[in-house]
Formats: structure tokens, sequence, C-alpha cells
């Protein structure tokens, strides 16, 4: 009897140790820790030079001219960086009827030199090289990619339409890389050196993404103040002109200026003309 005694007593404060025990697990505490990383990652944290800039920027809308005077103070980097235009369009998320899409070329260029590869037959490969392509590719060239499954180093790749369906062989090496030929992006083309010409000269796509917004580049910080007006005035044309005809409202909501490092600046639309 006093042996069964015991081992219930044993037992029992057995499992009241068990129960005195503090749980492993802290739901609270992990909770609050991963808000707290969560936080930190969100937060963005500008230099002395960025805060700096951004004191000299006025909460208003800079007529076009001032605008381009003023992005171009504010630029912080230690090189020729480029201006690029960022604008607001009123467009409903969701309807594929109100997506823009379109090209410009833009009248002095981006500054930026682009690398074109030509796939393109003999009479129409001279031509393209003659227009500034900066090589002629060939099927053995195809196969190296595909064999290889590294992508050429090129910005641009401009294709005939009767060479696609050889170049089509690497398409899954070049598709990834945003390199594939396409109408969409008028980089299949009949005469390809007038593409290969349109390209150099500074032809850009303006084209909506997830939100409503166009990302252009206009130019760098060392263009005439000219220059970068009359490369945004070309685009916001381009915009107008392919405007959704079923747009409610404003089109055009803002336009903002920036540089490649530095705040942005805010256009008065009126100003654009």
């Amino acid at each position: 009897m006093g042996t069964r005694k015991t081992k219930q007593i044993e037992g029992t404060e057995l499992e009241a140790e068990k129960k005195k025990k503090p749980s492993k697990t802290k739901p609270q505490v992990k909770k609050e820790g991963s808000k707290k990383k969560a936080s930190r990652v969100k937060k963005i944290v500008r230099g002395k030079k960025y805060s700096k800039a951004k004191k000299g920027i006025e909460l208003r809308e800079y007529p076009v001219g001032e605008a381009v005077k003023k992005v171009k103070e504010v630029s912080i980097a230690g090189f020729d960086a480029a201006v690029d235009a960022h604008i607001n369009l009123g467009l409903e998320l969701g309807k594929e009827d109100q997506r823009v899409r379109t090209f410009v070329s833009l009248p002095h260029g981006t500054g930026k030199k682009v690398k074109i590869l030509v796939f393109a037959e003999a009479a129409l490969a001279q031509k393209a090289e003659e227009a500034g392509a900066d090589k002629i590719g060939d099927e053995s060239l195809i196969e190296e990619i595909s064999s290889s499954g590294k992508a050429p180093r090129f910005d641009l790749i401009v294709a005939t339409p009767s060479f696609m369906p050889k170049v089509a062989r690497a398409a899954k090496i070049l598709g990834p890389k945003g390199l594939m030929p396409s109408p969409k992006t008028n980089t299949v083309a009949e005469d390809p050196a007038k593409a290969v010409k349109e390209l150099k000269q500074g032809k850009v796509e303006l084209k909506t993404e997830a939100q409503p917004i166009i990302h252009v580049s206009l130019g760098k910080v060392s263009f005439e103040d000219k220059k970068l007006i009359e490369n945004l005035k070309a685009a916001v044309e381009e915009l107008n002109r392919v405007q959704p005809s079923n747009v409610k409202g404003e089109y055009i909501r803002s336009v903002f200026l920036a540089p490649t490092m530095g705040p942005s600046v805010k256009v008065d639309l009126a100003s654009l003309g």
C-alpha cells in the first residue's frame, strides 16, 4: 500500500512540476519581433546628400523649364546621371482596354548607347550593318546560344519575320532576358535597317505595368535644358495620342522628373502645352 501511495504522490508531483514549467513557445514575443523586423525592412533611410538636396525643392509644381533646371541641381550622383520622367495616368486597374503601350522616337535620344544584334538575310543584313547594327547574327550563333544557354551581350535583338522561326530555337534563353524579338516591341521588322536607326536614335517604349504609371528616360543631366524639355513633350504628346477612349476624368494626372540619384520634382502640367 505504502509503495503504491508513494508512486501516486511521485506521479502527482511530477505532473505538477510539468505544469509549472514555462511553455517553450512564446508566440507574442515572436510576433512582436517579426513586426519590428518587417518595419525595419520597410523603412527607407536617406543619406545626408539626399536630404540636403530635397530641402532645396519647394512643395509646388514647377513650370517645365524650372523643373528641368531643378532636377539637375538635385542630382547627387558622381556621374552623368539619367533624367527620368514618371507620368501618372488616370487609368482603371484591371481593365485591359485601359492599358497603354506605344513607342516614341525622342527627338534627342536618351544619351544611352544601345548595342543591337540583327538576324537578317544577306542584303537586309548588309543594310542593317550600314545603319549601325553592332553585329549580324546567323544560324551558327543561334545554335551557340541554344547549346551554351547563355544570352549574347546586347541590349536589343532585331530580326526579320522570315528569320524568326530560326531565332525561336533560342527563345528559352532570350525570352527571360527580354531579348526575344517581337512585333509588339518593333524588333521584328521587314526593314531591319530602319528599325536599327530608330532604336539607335532614341526610340523608346511607353508602357503601363501593374500600376498606371509610365517610366521613361529623357536623357542625361549633361543634356541641354531644351533637349530634355523637347523629349518630355514628345513623350506626353504620344501618350495623349494613344489615350484610351473610355478614360473617365483627368488622363495625365501628374508628371515628376527625377535624376538617377536624387529627389523628384513635380512639373506643372499646364507648362507642357
